[in-house]
């Protein structure tokens, strides 16, 4: 059967839903100016070396690719970044109390500067708000360390051991938190609805969600500007701007009642959520 493609219909089902996982990608944030990494105009398209910033190998190996991240993240700190309509969605979707956990692959904080509460955000590569010593794990504010390389220091030490200090990201060729895994594969078990937003769905393991959603028993939804490597098996495909669209799914949910978010509903499914997390290992989604 072909997937749905008409936005009344996934609206409906958005409606109906009680437990609904979001799963965003880079494509969210494009509209706050944010370019992707592997699209047409993406970062590491028009500058292949700049990726090599996103390799853990190189980064440890080379003090220059660590300076050149570093003058980056300094020349970027004051770019006007802010959470677009898209965003700004999801939060509506929190408040009509359906919003079971969203999972992103993004890490500019973005949901959580719009509003989304952080304790439903699983941020599965890390983020650009703190950076971490790589020796002694000792985590501090982004800014702080960037203030330093604005003074001068070209490539910032960890003045607790004098590691070598980098964003609180995941890089290729280091292992994603067991810990969000298994949250993000809870979430997405217990739901009764995916959204798969802005994302092409080609990074696994995270990209194996929607099969995880759909074996238990959950609707999945693609929504993204390109084609996803899993809209020939998703029950809806939805094709666009994905500031446009995302508002519209939830433009006319009501709130949810003053104890729904944090009271019966809440309990609910925060314990599902840790019955399925202590029993999740066996379906090795983990380290896939």
């Amino acid at each position: 059967m072909s997937a749905v493609r008409d936005l009344d219909t996934v609206r409906r089902w958005i409606a109906d839903a009680e437990r609904v996982v979001v799963l965003t990608g880079a494509g969210i944030s494009t509209d706050s100016g944010i370019p992707d990494f592997r699209g047409p105009n993406g970062l590491w398209t028009k500058n292949p070396a700049a990726e090599k910033a996103s390799d853990i190998r190189y980064y440890l190996a080379d003090p220059d690719v660590r300076r050149a991240a570093w003058q980056s993240r300094v020349a970027n700190r004051d770019r006007d970044i802010e959470p677009n309509a898209g965003h700004r969605a999801l939060v509506d979707l929190e408040a009509s109390g359906r919003l079971h956990t969203l999972v992103t692959q993004n890490i500019d904080g973005l949901h959580q500067r719009a509003g989304t509460s952080p304790d439903l955000v699983v941020e599965i590569h890390g983020n650009t708000v703190e950076a971490v010593c790589l020796m002694c794990a000792d985590r501090l504010p982004m800014a702080e360390v960037l203030d330093r390389v604005a003074a001068g220091e070209e490539d910032p030490a960890c003045r607790r051991c004098g590691g070598i200090l980098k964003s609180a990201t995941i890089s290729f060729g280091q292992s994603l938190v067991e810990a969000d895994l298994r949250r993000a594969e809870a979430a997405a078990t217990a739901s009764d609805l995916l959204v798969a937003v802005g994302t092409t769905l080609t990074v696994y393991p995270i990209a194996a969600l929607p099969v995880v959603a759909q074996r238990a028993g959950a609707r999945v939804v693609t929504l993204n500007g390109e084609p996803t490597d899993f809209d020939t098996q998703a029950d809806a495909v939805l094709r666009g701007r994905i500031s446009d669209l995302l508002p519209a799914l939830v433009a006319t949910l009501p709130r949810a009642p003053p104890d729904s978010e944090n009271g019966e509903w809440g309990q609910r499914t925060a314990g599902l959520t840790h019955r399925l997390t202590d029993s999740v290992s066996s379906t090795g989604f983990v380290g896939r």
